[in-house]
């Protein structure tokens, strides 16, 4: 493509000013750079989340061990608290890193997520204690600091995937698939990985209960965040971010006015998914245990490894529904199923216990029905419900709101068990529970979840043209904006 002298003399001026990277970047890049970028971002993005879902499940799986070896320092406070503290911190990262990615970049708010995950890591492979409190103590705080940057992953990763796939319009018809296989996908594949390694390391210790099984359980989960800095560190901000960013102060109310409903709806729909998803993931050796008490921990490990591989194939089941039926419609749909299926789970679970493969395959199908609908629809649902100058703050907003509900899911989930008379009965009011709250949840994203364009330039267009209709200075909205003003 030839280039006029005016453009090229326009080119030349603007550049003798000065202007910030991002600027440049929207600038300079070329599309076939921009391409490349994107699909580099969206495959770091999976890595990313992947590393995540290993390090938040690596735990449960380590717990069992943890009884046996330290009887004295294990209770089921601490237990409980080694398995939220992670969440906690995850809920405290997506609303820090949430607005951090909107504020300064995508770029920035990455690196910094890493470092946090990477560190919590580290000081939590290598817990030590006066006593074995002080060591459980130690890893809670540890395994918080892990999970704030873990948290901060969930917009970042999200936000880039999204934007990533909206570079080109193949990938944008393929978006769907796309985020979901990067995000919750990418996610339970790390739960599935978990369960993996921990067999693999007791089987190095010839099945035996050591120490070093789950430290080597944990350091192992800083090697793909730590592989992956070099990209995060060299990564494009996404164009739509570059032309869109707000770089003075945001219209808070003028933004809740027109946004509240999709607020509400994404972040209740994620409550819903993660108060019943999270726990059933988490306690699925444990429900195993409860039901073969003469299991041994390898075989409840594998159980429960097995009953998670379920979660993939639901993945890529509603990854390509999104595609063909739209966002909210997919979720719903999955809420609806999964609430059908988890009250035929807790109606009739005697008798399906009774043969345990059938136990298992129909645990996995709940699991897999989960992320077939609301597991893949809530990451996508809430980037693409707000603008590029929003989309970290409310996905941000909204994930934590669901990490809140995987918190509360966890801590009430062994309390409501142990409050009937029997482990059946305690087992079957889990599953109709949780059935209940998945029908409330297909409520929510049907009647608040708003039906959005597949190209993300269409809101942003919209959200511009309504701030400027309510006064708010745009002058400083977008960097392309910016660079046209130096140009001319």
């Amino acid at each position: 493509m030839q280039v006029s002298p005016s453009d090229s003399t326009m080119k030349m001026e603007s550049s003798k000013e000065p202007c910030n990277e991002e600027a440049w970047d929207l600038e300079e890049t070329a599309p076939e750079e921009k391409k490349r970028s994107g699909i580099l971002n969206v495959i770091v993005s999976g890595l990313a989340l992947f590393s995540d879902g290993y390090n938040a499940q690596i735990i449960g799986y380590m717990e069992p061990l943890f009884s046996v070896l330290y009887v004295n320092g294990m209770s089921s406070t601490i237990k409980s608290r080694l398995s939220n503290s992670y969440l906690i911190g995850e809920i405290f990262g997506m609303l820090f890193f949430g607005v951090l990615i909107d504020r300064i970049g995508r770029r920035t708010g990455v690196v910094a997520a890493t470092a946090f995950l990477i560190l919590g890591v580290v000081l939590a492979t290598a817990s030590h204690g006066k006593s074995e409190l002080g060591m459980f103590w130690m890893m809670i705080v540890s395994r918080g600091i892990a999970g704030f940057g873990a948290g901060g992953e969930y917009p970042v990763c999200a936000t880039s995937a999204t934007e990533a796939a909206d570079e080109t319009v193949q990938l944008r018809k393929r978006r769907g698939f796309l985020v979901a296989a990067t995000t919750d996908f990418a996610v339970d594949l790390g739960f599935v990985a978990a369960g993996v390694v921990a067999l693999i390391i007791l089987a190095c210790y010839d099945q035996q209960n050591s120490e070093g099984v789950w430290r080597i359980a944990f350091g192992l989960g800083i090697v793909l965040p730590i592989s992956i800095c070099f990209f995060r560190i060299r990564m494009i901000n996404s164009t739509q971010y570059q032309k869109h960013s707000i770089k003075s102060s945001y219209p808070y109310w003028l933004v809740l006015k027109r946004y509240w409903k999709p607020m509400l709806g994404t972040s209740l729909a994620w409550f819903c998914y993660d108060f019943v998803t999270y726990p059933f993931g988490l306690f699925s050796s444990t429900i195993v245990e409860q039901l073969n008490p003469d299991n041994t921990t390898v075989q409840n490990i594998g159980y429960g490894t097995v009953i998670n591989c379920f979660y993939l194939p639901g993945c890529i089941i509603g990854g390509l529904l999104m595609d063909k039926i739209g966002r909210k419609q997919n979720m719903t749909l999955g809420f609806m199923l999964w609430a059908i299926w988890g009250f035929i789970l807790g109606g009739a679970l005697k008798p399906i216990s009774s043969v345990f493969p059938l136990f298992v395959v129909m645990y996995g199908i709940f699991q897999a029905l989960g992320e077939m609908g609301p597991g893949v629809s809530t990451f996508l649902c809430a980037a693409e419900s707000f603008p590029t100058p929003l989309r970290g703050h409310f996905l941000g907003f909204a994930a934590a709101v669901g990490k809140a509900g995987a918190s509360i899911g966890t801590e009430v989930f062994t309390p409501i068990q142990n409050s009937f008379s029997s482990t059946e009965k305690g087992q079957q009011a889990v599953f109709l529970i949780g059935a209940a709250f998945t029908v409330v949840g297909g409520l929510i994203s049907w009647f608040l979840i708003p039906d959005m364009s597949r190209e993300l330039e269409t809101e942003d267009a919209r959200f511009k043209a309504y701030l400027e209709e309510h006064g708010y200075d745009i002058s400083s909205y977008g960097e392309a904006l910016v660079i046209n003003q130096r140009a001319s």
